[in-house]
C-alpha cells in the first residue's frame, strides 16, 4: 500500500503577502548556514536562516511591486532580482550589506522570470523578456553589455515570452535558450547566432514554466491546461514531443527538476505540489498543505543528499519546506 504523504517538515510565514519565487543557498562548507531566499507580492526579498527557521534580512529594492525571480551568482554575497517595477537588481549582501549594487532597467510588464547562466568566472548571460512584446534579450553581466536580442520571424506570432531557460551543454560551448511563448510553443535559440534552431507547440495555452536536463536532452512544461508535455531534443537539434502526462487539475505556475535529475516537482493553481519520477514522470507523492495558489518549487542544493529539501511559496503567504525522497 502507498504511503500517506508526508507533512511539511516545517513552514514559514511572516512575509505578509503572496510568496512567488524561492531559492536555496545551501551548498557551502561547515559552519556556512543554509538560506532560502523568497520573493513577495509586496516587494520584500526574505532571507530565511533554515538553522532558526527565521528571517535574517529583508531586503526592499524593488518599490513594493511584487518579486518573482530571485537567484545567487556564485555564493550568497551577491544575488540578483527582478520585480514587477520592471527592474533587475544585483545585490551585495557582503559584511551584512543590503545594498543594490547596480540594476538594470528590463521595460517588460510581463511576468516572464529571467534565466542566468555562468559562462566564466565572475561573468554570467541573463535572458529576459524585453520590451517589445515578442523579444527576448540576452546581456552579460555584470558588464551589462547587449549580446543579442532574440525576435521571432515576421509572421511567427509567438505572442509573449512566459519562461526562460538558459543554459549549454559544456562550460565554453555556445549557450542556448529554451523559451517558451503565449501561443504555446517551445522555441530553442542559438544565442550567438540569434537564430531559431527548433520550435515545438506543445501547449494549446501559454507555457507557464519549463524546466530542461541538459544530460538527457529533455524537458518539461506546464501551462494552464491539465498537461503536462515532456519533449526531447535530437542530434539535429530538433525538439519532438516525448510524451504527455494528464493532471487531475488545470493550471500548472512553476515546474523544476531536482539537480540530480531523480524527481521533479509542480507547483500547482489547485494548491497543491506534485512529485513525478523524471525517469518515466510516475506520479509519486501529492504535497496537500497549502490553501491557495503555489506559485514557485525549488530543490534545495544541498551537498549531502540526506539533507535535501524541497520549498513551495503560496498565494496563502506560507512557504511550506519538505523532506522528501532525501536518501536515494
Amino acid at each position: 500500500m502507498a504511503l500517506p504523504p508526508p507533512d511539511p517538515q516545517f513552514v514559514l510565514r511572516g512575509t505578509s503577502a503572496a510568496v512567488h519565487t524561492l531559492h536555496f543557498s545551501c551548498g557551502g562548507p561547515e559552519p556556512d548556514i543554509p538560506l532560502l531566499f523568497s520573493g513577495s507580492e509586496n516587494g520584500f526579498i526574505h532571507v530565511w536562516n533554515l538553522k532558526t527557521h527565521r528571517v535574517d534580512t529583508a531586503l526592499d529594492g524593488h518599490g513594493r511591486k511584487s518579486v518573482y525571480c530571485v537567484e545567487t551568482m556564485g555564493g550568497k554575497e551577491r544575488l540578483l532580482s527582478q520585480g514587477r517595477d520592471q527592474r533587475i537588481c544585483l545585490w551585495d549582501l557582503a559584511e551584512g550589506r543590503t545594498s543594490v549594487m547596480d540594476s538594470v532597467f528590463t521595460e517588460h510588464v510581463g511576468f516572464c522570470r529571467c534565466s542566468l547562466l555562468k559562462v566564466a568566472q565572475g561573468r554570467w548571460l541573463i535572458a529576459m523578456a524585453a520590451r517589445s512584446l515578442e523579444e527576448v534579450q540576452i546581456l552579460e553581466l555584470p558588464s551589462k553589455t547587449s549580446v543579442c536580442t532574440l525576435k521571432p520571424e515576421a509572421g511567427a506570432k509567438l505572442g509573449m515570452p512566459m519562461c526562460l531557460k538558459l543554459w549549454q551543454l559544456s562550460c565554453g560551448s555556445q549557450p542556448v535558450l529554451l523559451a517558451g511563448y503565449e501561443d504555446g510553443s517551445v522555441v530553442l535559440w542559438n544565442v550567438p547566432m540569434g537564430k531559431v534552431l527548433s520550435r515545438l507547440i506543445c501547449h494549446q495555452e501559454p507555457v507557464m514554466s519549463l524546466d530542461f536536463d541538459s544530460e538527457k536532452a529533455k524537458g518539461i512544461s506546464g501551462s494552464s491546461e491539465k498537461v503536462l508535455s515532456i519533449w526531447s531534443l535530437n542530434e539535429q537539434q530538433n525538439l519532438q514531443v516525448y510524451k504527455t502526462h494528464e493532471l487531475v487539475n488545470a493550471g500548472i505556475s512553476d515546474i523544476t527538476i531536482r539537480p540530480d535529475k531523480k524527481i521533479l516537482a509542480t507547483a500547482g493553481w489547485d494548491h497543491r505540489i506534485r512529485i513525478f519520477g523524471w525517469k518515466k514522470l510516475k506520479p509519486l507523492a501529492v504535497l496537500d498543505y497549502h490553501t491557495a495558489t503555489v506559485h514557485c518549487v525549488s530543490f534545495s542544493d544541498h551537498s549531502n543528499p540526506r539533507e535535501r529539501l524541497l520549498a513551495a511559496g503560496s498565494k496563502d503567504q506560507r512557504i511550506s519546506v519538505w523532506s522528501i525522497y532525501a536518501q536515494t
